[in-house]
């Protein structure tokens, strides 16, 4: 009776290895473009730390691109799906984030523009200080038409980040924000 033929038995094409190599050189060119913060926390391999940090120095085409060939070739030796998971969290991560400003921005807007958004804000979020949201909106109707600075719009974005992701919530992006400023 013959044996059954893998996936595993079967050896790669030259195409399915050349792809496997261009896909670890895009995960290098994600490594170059990441802060120093964050290839912390990525627990690099030396040698491959060591070349990341001079594809980052390196000005000249020819150069970076040799570099990044040379990343790729390091990318191969080192198991590289823990660093790929964390890369696609962080991209994740960001896409939340977006996701939570577009919700704020879009409240703000809505408060800004229409009266009786406040009533939908109360039904959603009871926890609400009434007469601070209305203050904040009154002065940034009366900022918009005196053409001053948006301090009272902006007060009101602190304002629904506060009430809508909750306080610690706030407290921890406020913090991380100023990290990454650092």
């Amino acid at each position: 009776m013959p044996e059954a033929v893998t996936d595993e038995d079967i050896p790669k094409s030259k195409t399915q290895r050349k792809q496997e190599m261009l896909d670890l050189q895009k995960v290098g060119q994600q490594l170059v473009t990441l802060s120093m913060d964050r290839l912390k926390q990525l627990k690099l391999d030396e040698a491959l730390l060591n070349a990341v940090l001079q594809a980052k120095k390196t000005t000249q085409n020819g150069a970076l691109r040799r570099q990044m060939q040379y990343i790729g070739k390091i990318m191969r030796s080192v198991d590289a799906a823990p660093i790929i998971a964390k890369l696609e969290d962080w991209a994740g991560s960001s896409k939340q984030e977006a996701a939570k400003f577009h919700l704020l921005e879009r409240w703000r807007e809505r408060l800004l523009q229409d009266e009786h958004a406040l009533t939908a804000l109360l039904e959603s979020y009871p926890q609400v200080d009434v007469q601070h949201l209305r203050n904040l909106i009154r002065n940034a109707h009366k900022e918009q038409a005196a053409n001053k600075p948006p301090k009272s719009a902006r007060a009101l974005f602190q304002e629904l980040r506060a009430v809508i992701l909750g306080g610690t919530q706030a407290a921890e992006e406020t913090h991380q924000d100023a990290e990454g400023q650092e």
